[in-house]
């Protein structure tokens, strides 16, 4: 009798042969190998693995891709949208909008800061935020509206914004899956009064395997907030190794 957890494997029969990598790293490596060598060496060099100029220079680029005033690197995504909330102030008992089709990150900051995820239902051919059952939800609680572009797919901005300024409500774009992506001819991220992204990365750098953050805004109030932060937490700080694969990635954004 076939183990459970074994599938069966007639004798002589072998796994048929893979016609092409699924995911060749590889090739985008080779595409950025002279440049992140030379940027890796740099590092090594100046002994600055966390918050060096390497962070600077990735903040600059990401500010630049989206068009925001400034951007701000962080350890991760779920800081991104941490940190967020926090310059908004949400605290316990606020509530806060957003799609419940999304990763856990996006409800569990909200959750972090004792504040209450609203779920919105999804757009059933955008998988979005349904943008029409928006304004039904907010209360007189409503901290903030968290839309999410899933997928590389931005959400209906343009109506969840006009609801949005009419009840006076910020909104935070949960962009980690749609970094470089455009909606009505801007970028994504730079529509809100802060954009929060994720750089997944491939290598294990300093021990460490989380993916990285950046968080984008307008608001030099804001930045100054949230850079504060950074810098005094150690925990959302960013790796100048890992800068220096994600420099090179946002480059290739086209």
């Amino acid at each position: 009798m076939p183990s459970l957890t074994t599938p069966p494997n007639p004798v002589g029969q072998s796994a048929p042969p893979q016609l092409f990598p699924f995911l060749d790293l590889k090739a985008e490596y080779a595409a950025m190998k002279e440049e992140i060598r030379a940027a890796v060496d740099r590092v090594l060099e100046s002994q600055q693995f966390i918050m060096g100029p390497q962070v600077r220079e990735l903040e600059a680029e990401v500010a630049t891709l989206v068009g925001c005033r400034f951007a701000v690197g962080c350890a991760s995504g779920s800081d991104a949208l941490l940190l967020a909330l926090m310059a908004l102030g949400v605290d316990s008992g606020d509530e806060v909008i957003t799609p419940p089709f999304t990763f856990v990150a996006t409800a569990g900051s909200i959750a972090r800061l004792k504040a209450k995820p609203v779920f919105v239902d999804i757009d059933p051919e955008t998988y979005n935020l349904d943008a029409k059952q928006l304004e039904s939800a907010i209360t007189s609680r409503t901290k903030a509206i968290m839309p999410v572009h899933l997928f590389g797919l931005p959400a209906e901005m343009e109506t969840i914004t006009r609801i949005a300024r009419a009840h006076g409500v910020p909104v935070i774009e949960d962009a980690a899956q749609s970094i470089g992506s455009q909606y009505q001819g801007k970028s994504v991220g730079n529509i809100g009064e802060f954009g929060c992204f994720m750089q997944e990365i491939s290598v294990r750098a300093a021990g460490d395997e989380q993916p990285l953050g950046q968080l984008a805004g307008c608001d030099p109030a804001g930045e100054a907030q949230v850079s504060g932060w950074v810098h005094q937490s150690p925990p959302t700080k960013c790796r100048s190794l890992w800068r220096i694969v994600q420099t090179g990635r946002v480059r290739q954004v086209d």
